[in-house]
């Protein structure tokens, strides 16, 4: 017996919309491995529709006051936190995360996150007026970019629309957002509950693949493209935008470093690393998986963090007790079994290393050490739940190692010495660092990163101006 699936729907101008040409896609829930929707694939025409939409939106977004701004993000919000059940059962059959963790560790900073910007929106701050040539006064205008095409990651879709939507619009400019193609489910919710509060073409939501995405950032129409995904596909929109001088916001991949000093309780140490390691099966840009023992602890430290894959468990959406869930496609499960496969005859598979199930997309809480520095596992991002383990003999040799990939998104140090922590902070080549813990993020903080994890800045009123240009304007005071 077939079960109907759901068809999911473009938003544009504030409507809902098939595709132009009626061209959809199967939406999988990678728990199950099972259809569970069809989504539009998006062409040329729909791109057209959304853009215009935007475009058609935006002076009046524009011209709106702070306050108003302030006001509707506020509503955005407090809709988010009463319609938090609807938007976790769209998040877990997107992603096959756990029900009660995407309840209490996205559903929060996700409201906080747009109230952050909400606040934001009215304090934005420039050089005060001033005479800086004789008889003429010059001041700073700050204002929205225009119309900015947005493409969002499956690995959080829901949070990830939130870091790209709630800045551009509480700086005043319009959105055509993209979520994945294998993670649609959320984005056209969210497009539900925003276009309750919004003007029609403020906010616009459009299905489709990696085409569709491409035809966004070359569309004339927008001033920015913003994209979280990984390296290959930054390089292209990077390219792509290039063209017409399009602004660029990108937030690449990442190898974060993990650098544990001898001082460190290991016991500590190793329950809160594997969590940064393991959480959402290691699906996070920042995710602690390169971990850096000092060579006098690293044994035992390797023998305590192969103990705790072995009592980390991952399952289904339901079951309270798994700390993650399944990976997003097919297609990343077998990259990720693709790098164990792959594993040089000098690395250890000291933990997992295999597939969990043959229902879904679950793979095992994996440890490797024994590796060096140009294996291929340490030089590339995995985005699995896989620790790999690498031994260091002083703070120098850390550093080369830690700075030693071509990514710079996120690091962390663990060591009692303060000293030391402030000069490891200095050293590594990361836009962010984390000292004796790893992953927390907070709205009022900067989050980015260097080298080829991309540039630009989400949240924060570093991530708010970047959906802002700068305007000089000089009067004369003789006019």
């Amino acid at each position: 017996m077939s079960t109907e699936l759901r068809r999911l729907r473009n938003y544009i101008g504030g409507e809902f919309r098939d595709a132009a040409d009626g061209r959809t896609t199967q939406v999988v829930n990678p728990a199950t491995g099972e259809a569970y929707a069809t989504a539009p694939l998006s062409g040329q025409a729909d791109v057209d529709a959304a853009m215009a939409a935007a475009a058609e939106a935006f002076p009046g977004w524009r011209d709106t006051t702070p306050a108003e701004r302030q006001k509707a993000l506020l509503k955005i919000a407090d809709l988010f936190e009463e319609r938090a059940e609807e938007l976790i059962a769209a998040e877990v059959e997107n992603t096959g995360k756990p029900i009660g963790l995407t309840r209490t560790e996205e559903i929060p900073p996700m409201v906080d996150q747009i109230r952050f910007f909400a606040g934001a929106a009215r304090m934005l701050e420039g050089k005060g007026a001033g005479e800086y040539m004789e008889g003429l006064t010059s001041f700073v205008r700050r204002e929205p970019v225009g119309v900015c095409a947005q493409v969002a990651p499956w690995n959080y879709p829901m949070m990830m629309a939130v870091w790209k939507f709630a800045p551009a619009i509480a700086a005043g400019n319009t959105v055509v957002l993209k979520p994945s193609d294998t993670t649609p489910a959320s984005t056209v919710l969210l497009a539900e509950i925003l276009g309750s509060v919004l003007p029609k073409g403020v906010f616009n939501v459009i299905c489709g693949d990696r085409d569709t995405g491409r035809m966004m950032v070359e569309h004339p129409i927008p001033a920015m493209a913003s994209i979280t995904g990984s390296v290959r596909a930054g390089m292209q929109v990077a390219e792509s935008a290039a063209k017409d001088v399009k602004r660029v916001h990108l937030e690449l991949g990442g190898k974060a470093p993990v650098v544990v000093f001898e001082d460190v309780d290991i016991a500590k140490a190793v329950e809160d690393i594997s969590v940064a390691g393991y959480f959402n099966a290691g699906q996070d840009c920042t995710a602690a998986t390169r971990v850096l023992v000092h060579e006098s602890i690293h044994d035992d430290f390797v023998a305590a963090l192969a103990k705790a894959a072995n009592e980390t468990k991952t399952g289904m959406p339901d079951d309270e007790d798994v700390l993650y869930g399944p990976l997003n496609n097919p297609n990343q499960l077998k990259q990720v079994e693709s790098f164990i496969e792959r594993l040089p005859a000098h690395a250890r598979v000291e933990a997992g290393g295999k597939r969990v199930g043959d229902k879904g997309y679950f793979y095992a809480p994996t440890v490797v050490s024994g590796l060096k520095q140009d294996d291929e596992i340490i030089q590339k991002e995995v985005f699995g739940p896989v620790i790999t383990v690498q031994s260091f003999t002083d703070e120098d040799q850390a550093v080369e190692y830690a700075n030693g990939v071509e990514y710079g998104l996120a690091s962390s140090v663990w060591t009692k010495d303060h000293g030391r922590a402030m000069r490891m902070s200095k050293k590594l080549d990361f836009g962010c660092v984390w000292i004796n813990t790893h992953i927390p993020l907070v709205a009022e903080m900067p989050h980015g990163g260097f080298k080829k994890s991309g540039y630009g800045k989400d949240l924060s009123a570093y991530g708010f101006e970047d959906y802002t240009r700068i305007k000089h304007v000089m009067t004369s005071l003789d006019a």
